[in-house]
C-alpha cells in the first residue's frame, strides 16, 4: 500500500489540477466542456475571496527515492447555504489517477472535505451510469436524493444565462 497524504491544494499545484480536471472530464466522456485555464483556477481559488477550495492527494516517495510526492488526486469544493439546514459543503469534483484507484484515496479525500467545518450537509452529484463512484459515495452513508426524493438537478448556461441577464 502506497503512502497516501491528503492536503490543502497551494496556488503552485494549479496545473497539475487543471490536467487532473481534464483527466476527469475524459474520463466523463466530457472533455469538450472543459474550459477553465490554470490562470482563472489560481485567481478563483487563492485570491482574497476565493470561490473554491482544494484538496490533493499525494503519494509520498519511500525514503531515499530521488523524486518528491507525486499528485494523484484532487477534490475540488465550495460553500454553499441550505434554507432548511444552514451551512453545506458541494464537492464538485473527486478524481483519483486510474492507477490509484481502490486504494481508499477517493474516501480520505471526502472524508476531510467533510471533516469539522460546522456543515450540517455533504452534496456532489455523479453521472448516472458511475456506478462505481455511486456505490463509494452509499458506502460511505451517502443518500441518493434522485431515488429518495425524487430530486432534478438543473443548470443554466451560455444563452439562458445571457437572457437571464437580459442581454
Amino acid at each position: 500500500m502506497v503512502s497516501v497524504r491528503i492536503r490543502e491544494a497551494e496556488e503552485g499545484d494549479c496545473g497539475t489540477i487543471l490536467r487532473l480536471i481534464r483527466e476527469l472530464a475524459d474520463y466523463e466522456k466530457l472533455s469538450d466542456q472543459v474550459k477553465i485555464s490554470e490562470e482563472a483556477l489560481r485567481a478563483d481559488g487563492f485570491g482574497e475571496n476565493p470561490f473554491y477550495h482544494c484538496l490533493v492527494a499525494e503519494i509520498l516517495p519511500v525514503p531515499g527515492e530521488p523524486q518528491g510526492p507525486c499528485v494523484v488526486g484532487y477534490g475540488l469544493y465550495y460553500f454553499i447555504y441550505s434554507t432548511w439546514k444552514g451551512r453545506n459543503i458541494y464537492l464538485e469534483d473527486i478524481y483519483v489517477k486510474p492507477e490509484y484507484r481502490g486504494q481508499g484515496i477517493g474516501s480520505k479525500i471526502i472524508k476531510k472535505v467533510a471533516l469539522d467545518k460546522g456543515c450540517s450537509q455533504f452534496r456532489l452529484a455523479v453521472l448516472d451510469w458511475n456506478k462505481r463512484a455511486m456505490n463509494l459515495y452509499k458506502a460511505l452513508g451517502a443518500q441518493d436524493l434522485t431515488e429518495a426524493e425524487g430530486w432534478h438537478s438543473f443548470r443554466f448556461e451560455g444563452e439562458a444565462m445571457r437572457e437571464l441577464a437580459g442581454k
